[in-house]
């Protein structure tokens, strides 16, 4: 009975042995924390590399990309239900070769599947799953599903790879043929009228889809959309449309009031699941605040406004206090999930910890600032935003509105204090291309208060020693390590963030390098066919483009051409003047269609002709 209990020991520890090796795969220890979470995954990731379309053609298998980022909530639960899930874990390594990305690393490759999910599918979003081809021809995109559906389809993919790999070679092509939009330039001179045109019609269109109760755009959730409400901002300077104006206060004041600004810290979360701008999903990026930012700050000069340009710098003071890493530069993002794996958790408030930190006259103050009123709509806790003016607070509890600030000041600080014993995870990337956001923003920034020279500069030869060899540009750094190719967005948002520093600074010898850069730029990834996001991408999605189309940020080659004709006018260069402005003039069709995700090119048109 003993050697039987032993031998039963035994092979207890040898399948445990064997699914501890075979619960680790190459991600193992990356660099990048959201790759590094999938190193125990018993899915067999693979790192993203064009040679994987070699193996798959050799093994007669269907690429399986799953793309997504170190913040992203459902992320982390499809990584929990399915990839975590043996049974699901075998299907897809014994069927498909499993590439694991992140975004954040190859966002020209996110970009373009992104395409190609809302074109096939209607909507994308993260997590984003995609079938591909061998021959490198997207196939089948999905977001996330619950483990049945998704192992449901993966058998179904799978048995129809098998029985007709012939017709779905097909559809993937005939749908890579679409996803092209070559377009030439009509020349290097800008016609008024049409630009005119497209102004009208962007802001139509806006206007159209505006929430005139809310503020923002849509009815259900509401992301801050910085490139289209920077244009509506333009358009208002030059026109002074009063319904416009009330439109773009509305929104402001939601955004920065309600539940997508972050009242103790300070900062943006990336959105909001309702329309009335309450409950955020948590994550917060650097590249929405960085936006965010100068937003702000060109809309309080705009409509005069300081309570704007305080939200301003409330938010970079918290990029510069929380954002900032060892090297100068900014770190990407932090996660919505607390370390309690509580979404939020960071930011939710019980009413018994409110009372337990708080003096009873800053608890009361508190809860009508904070409309602290009912039970809290999330199970952790109550999310703090503005529901009573300061005038109104004063009248309920009896002190003057000097007191009132003075109490709301003394809350603040205390809990922000007792924040500190939470912990929230990060994603510690150092990115080129939101690095050069950033830069832009903390000069916008430093015109206002010029303690921010030193953050910018600090990035600024950040980007210049470190990520620019003389050659080529870097995408990412982490644990010391440079991870990526830098791509179109890299180039673009670097460059700009340098002209900005460059006309800022009055440096003239920062100008060389920054030529060399642009002139890379070019040379890399524009052509009479159009653009590349990046270079050496694989044919199913390599596809040029006459304009690119803004995201969750600014388009890159409209400010690429916006940076060039900075530099150009600094210069004196007709030659590369003309070139900018050629690549700006085409697209036409485009805009005429849909103007409302190309604010950014029709924002640089506008600043052209007047």
């Amino acid at each position: 009975m003993k050697l039987i209990k032993n031998i039963i020991a035994a092979l207890s520890l040898l399948l445990v042995f064997s699914y501890t090796v075979q619960a680790e795969n190459e991600l193992k220890n990356h660099p990048s924390p959201y790759l590094a979470m999938h190193g125990k995954d018993p899915v067999n990731w693979q790192r993203w590399d064009n040679s994987i379309f070699e193996r798959a053609k050799k093994e007669n298998k269907l690429v399986f990309v799953s793309i997504g980022y170190f913040a992203c909530h459902w992320c982390h639960v499809m990584q929990r239900e399915s990839y975590r899930n043996p049974e699901i874990a075998k299907i897809m390594n014994k069927e498909f070769i499993s590439v694991k990305v992140d975004r954040e690393l190859r966002p020209a490759l996110d970009a373009r599947l992104i395409q190609f999910v809302e074109k096939t599918r209607g909507y994308a979003g993260w997590p984003l799953n995609v079938f591909i081809t061998p021959d490198g021809y997207p196939l089948i995109g999905i977001v996330y599903l619950p483990p049945a559906d998704f192992k449901s389809l993966l058998l179904n993919v799978a048995e129809t790879w098998k029985t007709d790999p012939d017709g779905m070679n097909v559809i993937a092509e005939a749908a890579a043929e679409v996803m092209q939009k070559i377009e030439p330039s009509q020349g290097s001179s800008l016609n008024k009228k049409d630009v005119n045109y497209y102004q009208d019609l962007y802001k139509d269109l806006a206007l159209q889809n505006a929430d005139y109760l809310q503020g923002g755009f849509g009815e259900q959730s509401k992301f801050p959309l910085a490139p289209q409400l920077s244009l509506l901002l333009q358009l208002y300077e030059k026109n002074q449309d009063k319904s416009l104006g009330e439109f773009l206060q509305l929104t402001f004041d939601s955004m920065s009031s309600l539940g997508l600004y972050d009242q103790l810290r300070g900062g943006f979360f990336r959105y909001v699941v309702d329309p009335n701008w309450q409950i955020p999903h948590f994550e917060k990026m650097l590249y929405d605040n960085t936006q965010l930012v100068s937003l702000y700050l060109r809309a309080g000069a705009v409509f005069k406004n300081k309570r704007y340009v305080q939200t301003a710098m409330e938010s970079m003071d918290f990029l510069i206090n929380e954002f900032t890493d060892e090297t100068g530069g900014m770190i990407s993002s932090f996660s919505a999930i607390d370390s309690n794996n509580v979404e939020g958790g960071y930011y939710l408030w019980s009413n018994d910890e409110l009372e337990k930190t708080l003096t009873s006259q800053e608890y009361k103050v508190i809860k009508l600032y904070w409309g602290i009123k009912h039970a809290p709509e999330l199970s952790a806790g109550y999310h703090l935003r503005i529901d009573e003016t300061i005038s109104n607070i004063s009248v309920k509890s009896g002190i003057s509105n000097k007191e009132v600030v003075q109490v709301i000041q003394s809350a603040k600080s205390k809990l922000k204090k007792q924040q500190l014993n939470r912990k929230l995870p990060k994603d510690d990337k150092v990115l080129a291309a939101w690095n050069g956001l950033a830069l832009s923003a903390l000069v916008k920034a430093a015109e206002h208060n010029k303690k921010y020279e030193l953050e910018a500069k600090k990035i600024q030869s950040l980007l210049l020693t470190k990520f620019w060899d003389g050659q080529s540009l870097k995408r990412a750094q982490a644990k010391g390590v440079f991870l990526g190719n830098a791509t179109l967005e890299d180039y673009a948002y670097v460059s700009d963030g340098l002209m900005d520093w460059v006309i800022y600074s009055k440096n003239k010898k920062l100008l060389q390098p920054v030529r060399e850069i642009i002139d890379q730029a070019w040379k890399r990834f524009y052509s009479d066919d159009g653009w590349l996001l990046a270079e050496g991408m694989i044919p199913g999605i390599s596809a040029r483009e006459a304009i690119i189309a803004d995201g969750p940020m600014p388009s890159p080659s409209a400010i690429l051409i916006k940076a060039s004709i900075k530099l150009a006018n600094l210069l004196k260069d007709k030659q590369l003047s003309r070139k900018a402005i050629s690549a700006l003039n085409r697209g036409h069709k485009i805009l005429k269609t849909d103007s409302f995700w190309y604010a950014t090119h029709i924002g640089v048109m506008s600043e052209v002709i007047e």
